[in-house]
């Protein structure tokens, strides 16, 4: 098949693409440059901002049997892609994410007709947007158009964290003896996914023709809570956690930019049901536990100094909400004689 990455550098889509190349697809990309493709001599590459009409009409000349879209996240984006790719695409496949879902959620078994509603997060709205917008073009335009939600998925460079996002502060954190926070008491249900399982179950929906109008949920079925991410992390590392509960409302008042993908994804139980996807493609399984997982992506970091790089905004802001935190819960602390300082 010849296949369209609009993306394709990224965490999930260089492992799609790994995938594609593995199964002698004819793949070509387009991205803006900024990151290396890591597949020099396999794939065709088209250089430009996606937003840009004329790049798009390029990269849409001749016709693609799939283009895969991992660089959309509002509606406009999608209308462009509809004009662009009218007629000249047999499968649209949008990368959308499992954020869209309820919340907050009235069971935390999720399957792909959960209803859609996040009143926390923008990026999660602009995702059911794009959504709708396609579901109508496939009812009304009969537009070749299947939705794909991951949800926390990492690869070999990414190392996963609640909140403060991706990267190696938090490891190193706990490597320095330094506490993290772990986010509601830290026993909500997660589910971590590798990019080359979901990759599996992501190419193998290419080409179906069952797949299209449809919307597939790719995960991990292996549940963890958030502590034990964090301990499993840790335990690869060869250090230990000292986890800090602090309850999610706290965190997003104390520092409102981590309080959207905290209070409209991370701070929820969700446990997702891969029935739909299973069936239509039956490789898919995700065979990668979270432990062997991390210690490849710990690997990854500890290969080169340079990328043990803890954020140091990420890592004061994490101090300063611990320490609030705990200056909280002592002046909550009754004193024998004395009212609370602040009665």
């Amino acid at each position: 098949m010849r296949v369209l990455f609009i993306g394709g550098t990224g965490n999930i889509s260089s492992a799609c693409v790994e995938r594609c190349l593995q199964q002698g697809h004819e793949v070509a990309i387009l991205h803006r440059g900024r990151h290396r493709a890591g597949f020099a001599g396999q794939v065709r590459e088209i250089i430009g901002d996606r937003n840009d009409p004329t790049v798009l009409a390029e990269a849409a000349a001749g016709r693609w049997d799939v283009v895969a879209n991992f660089l959309g996240f509002t509606p406009d984006q999608v209308e462009r892609d509809l004009q662009a790719f009218a007629g000249q695409v047999g499968q649209y496949v949008f990368v959308s994410s499992a954020s869209v879902y309820q919340k907050p959620p009235t069971s935390y078994m999720i399957t792909e007709s959960t209803p859609l509603c996040n009143p926390f997060w923008e990026y999660a709205r602009n995702k059911i947007a794009c959504e709708d917008r396609l579901v109508r073009a496939y009812r009304e335009e009969g537009f070749p158009a299947t939705i794909v939600r991951p949800s926390y998925t990492y690869g070999p460079t990414w190392i996963p964290s609640g909140v403060g996002g991706h990267g190696y502060t938090a490891l190193g954190r706990m490597r320095r003896g330094l506490p993290v926070v772990s986010h509601g008491d830290g026993q909500s249900l997660w589910v971590m996914t590798s990019s080359a399982d979901l990759a599996v179950g992501f190419v193998g929906l290419f080409g179906q023709r069952n797949a299209l109008g449809h919307a597939f949920h790719i995960t991990s079925d292996e549940v963890l809570t958030w502590d034990r991410i964090y301990e499993t992390m840790a335990a690869a590392g060869g250090c230990r956690a000292e986890l800090v509960h602090i309850p999610s409302e706290f965190i997003a008042a104390a520092h409102p930019p981590w309080g959207p993908g905290l209070l409209g994804d991370k701070a929820y139980s969700v446990v997702f049901d891969n029935t739909k996807i299973s069936r239509l493609v039956p490789e898919f399984r995700a065979t990668t536990r979270f432990a062997e997982g991390i210690a490849r992506s710990i690997a990854w970091h500890d290969a080169d100094p340079s990328r043990q790089q803890i954020d140091p905004d990420v890592s004061r802001t994490m101090d300063r909400i611990i320490a609030a935190y705990r200056e909280g819960l002592e002046r909550a602390r009754p004193t024998p004689g004395r009212e609370p300082r602040w009665a």
